[in-house]
């Protein structure tokens, strides 16, 4: 293990909300980014660059919407570019958003590559160097922090280094905050990295960041190797999300600072959280996880028969380069699977239930778990109907209702309207049955609109229950349109939000399972504290 200065903090810039959604696949709604924040919050990083709030309405609402949520450490970052030629920064609109956001800090990009402002800016050099000077130093006088990511750095660099570094004195004379060198197209080899940081050293004083895709496959390796040349921002994506092969994987990067070169970045408690965060940004980005990932992939810590088993079951260390447990994850032997048990503990712990590892109810659960997933079942990012689960195993469950059955009528009366749909639901609460029906705008909407009118009269808490998001998925079994479906419901009421999941091989059936769970705890919730004030 190397030794790094334990006084050294490395400063993570997650850039998930905005250059991961530049990925090919992957796009967040509003609720997502927020959703995802509050997360990159709670495992420690230190700035979350939020958005470009100049470019769309989505970045604009998502800077609104944060200001509400209180985070208990980081810093919401925006994104921008330097002001357009001619354009002082007072009016540039570009720049003029930036400040309006009122984020933490603003991040601006300009040009480093003597080609890129010959060809792109189709501009003099002397004017670039105006333009950063003159875009960063107004910030600084507008703004808590400013980063400037130099972007084509190393590109730039070879093709011009004196000129390069002109562009860095530019921000340095500015007076930023951190001046983040950027291999923006990716195909910078580590043992080049090395050797230009090594110069730029020499000519710039200011804190260095680092900024690198993944097109060589080379940016973590980079991003690990500008960290011990004195980096002390690294910025990346949640498992590497990016434009075309993506950006550097936070979740190998952080792993490999905590327990690989002793670097100072979060704490062990939020490390273990690493493949929670990495299955939940897949989840709302309505991806399958990459099995195969370092670290946090399901495979990452798998052995499969022979030497390996038995070596492993006699000493871990022997085919796995780190505890597994240590970022979340856990040993698996593919042929009589493990794993689980100390998973379902953890999580028992986050709900405040009370299991024990030898308890049969544990056991019972992992069975329950094993045998939901292979039907095509995934808790994250469906935490709530986990914990109901976990409560039906010890029977601590309260049945606040029972659904004796539904009907869900979608229609088209003629071929120029829109179809109407209608859901009749009848449930029993206590002795007293309730019949209703509802309109809505698709099946499940009407089925949602109709199972809530029937339970409000005698819960009315259920309505601050919105349903804040839905997303559907066809699991892989080549069966077409017969092939099952995995609903992911997020809900929320002014307090808290919570995501529950069904599957099925009918999507009502799915979205009716992910309905009835997002009530129940609900009511679960609101049981539980009013207890508690008595």
């Amino acid at each position: 293990m190397r030794k790094g200065d334990p006084m050294s903090l490395i400063k993570l810039y997650d850039t998930t909300l905005r250059d991961g959604t530049q990925a090919e696949d992957v796009s967040f709604l509003v609720e997502d980014k927020i959703r995802i924040a509050r997360k990159l919050d709670e495992i420690g990083i230190h700035y979350i660059e939020g958005g470009w709030p100049g470019s769309n309405p989505k970045d604009v609402s998502f800077f609104k919407d944060i200001k509400k949520e209180k985070l208990s450490q980081a810093k919401i970052a925006a994104f921008g570019s330097t002001r357009r030629a001619k354009v002082t920064p007072d009016k540039d609109q570009n720049i003029r958003t930036l400040v309006q956001a009122e984020a933490d800090a603003i991040t601006i990009f300009g040009k480093s590559w003597d080609f890129h402002v010959h060809e792109a800016l189709r501009i003099s050099l002397e004017e670039n160097l105006e333009i950063i000077y003159d875009s960063l130093e107004y910030l600084k006088r507008h703004a808590p922090e400013v980063f400037y990511d130099a972007e084509h750095f190393f590109d730039g660099y070879r093709a011009n280094p004196e000129y390069a570094i002109k562009s860095l004195k530019a921000a340095e004379q500015a007076k930023v905050d951190c001046i983040v060198l950027c291999d923006t197209n990716g195909g910078t080899m580590p043992f080049d990295l090395a050797n230009i940081i090594k110069d730029v050293k020499k000519h710039i004083k200011t804190p260095l960041g680092i900024h690198t895709h993944n097109d060589s496959e080379c940016a973590v390796a980079n991003s690990l190797h500008a960290v011990d040349l004195g980096i002390v921002q690294v910025q990346g994506t949640i498992n590497g999300f990016g434009e075309r092969c993506g950006n550097a994987n936070l979740c190998s990067i952080i792993p490999a600072l905590k327990l690989k070169m002793n670097r100072e970045c979060i704490s062990a408690e939020q490390t273990r959280k690493l493949c929670e965060i990495s299955r939940f940004v897949f989840e709302l980005a309505n991806l399958s996880p990459n099995k195969h990932q370092p670290y946090v992939g399901n495979s990452a810590f798998a052995h499969k028969g022979g030497v390996h088993v038995s070596a492993i079951q006699r000493h871990p260390e022997t085919y796995e380069h780190i505890r597994p447990e240590l970022v979340g994850n856990c040993t698996r032997v593919l042929i009589s699977d493990l794993s689980g048990r100390s998973n379902i503990l953890a999580k028992a712990v986050e709900f405040n239930i009370n299991l024990d590892s030898k308890d049969p109810v544990t056991l019972e659960i992992l069975d329950n778990i094993k045998e939901m997933e292979n039907r095509g079942y995934q808790f994250e990012g469906a935490e709530a109907s986990f914990e109901l689960l976990m409560k039906r195993a010890l029977g601590t469950h309260r049945k606040f209702f029972s659904v004796i059955g539904f009907r869900v009528i979608d229609e088209k009366r003629h071929e120029e309207q829109k179809p109407i749909s209608e859901a009749t639901i009848m449930v029993r609460v206590g002795g007293k049955v309730e019949h209703t029906a509802a309109e809505g705008n698709g099946p499940v909407n009407a089925l949602d609109n109709a199972l809530r009118k029937a339970l409000e009269k005698f819960y009315p808490k259920l309505k601050e229950v919105k349903l804040l998001d839905y997303k559907v998925r066809v699991l892989p079994a080549g069966q077409g349109t017969a092939s099952a479906i995995r609903v992911l419901i997020e809900s929320g009421d002014r307090e808290s939000r919570w995501g529950t999941v069904g599957v099925s091989d009918n999507i009502v059936e799915a979205s009716y399972q992910a309905l009835i769970d997002s009530i129940e705890y609900k009511l679960h919730k609101g049981d539980e504290g009013e207890a508690a004030r008595k």
